[in-house]
């Protein structure tokens, strides 16, 4: 089997999971709204934390060296960063195959700008996550102009969990367990 074909049937294979999906929804509104799968964090040594999902999920995370870390691992905020540039790749890739976009190429880079202080509790009137988030995308596809591909990125970073995240407030519940 070539390349073309292995595209193709896997394009195939991603829009008639997308389409069976939406058509399940429609059909099923109530079903549509869910809670997500946990992530329980521990902390292994020092700012060195694992975290581990309820499917066998798991990650390492530690902070720099300049914050007492071991830089053993990507921190949170790398974390972060990756999993909006996933997403956005994911969200392409699934767009593509549903408009019939074949042998697209999708690479996803996105980085911000912070303060320390934020996060250090040094001065309250700075944020501790990021102050801005940047994000930049090149595609490519064999039968798709650029305009085409504009608009598929701008759709994947509307419709992505994750960047829609970071544009709007979520409400967060924080209980205190014994």
């Amino acid at each position: 089997m070539g390349h073309l074909e292995k595209v193709t049937d896997l394009s195939d294979r991603i829009r008639d999971a997308i389409e069976a999906a939406s058509s399940y929804l429609r059909e099923h509104p109530e079903e549509a709204k869910y809670t997500d799968s946990v992530a329980t964090a521990k902390i292994v040594d020092g700012l060195n934390i694992r975290v581990e999902g309820t499917n066998g999920e798991s990650l390492s995370t530690d902070m720099p060296s300049g914050v007492g870390g071991g830089a053993l691992a990507p921190s949170p905020g790398w974390y972060f960063r990756a999993s909006l540039a996933a997403c956005l790749s994911s969200l392409a890739a699934m767009r593509a195959a549903q408009l019939g976009i074949g042998d697209l190429t999708c690479e996803v880079e996105v980085d911000g700008e912070s303060d320390d202080r934020g996060i250090l509790g040094l001065d309250d009137s700075i944020a501790a996550g990021p102050l801005s988030m940047r994000i930049r995308v090149r595609l490519s596809a064999n039968n798709a102009d650029a305009i085409t591909l504009t608009d598929l990125a701008k759709w994947a970073v509307d419709h992505c969990p994750v960047s829609d995240a970071v544009r709007r407030a979520v409400p967060i519940e924080l209980e205190i367990l014994s």
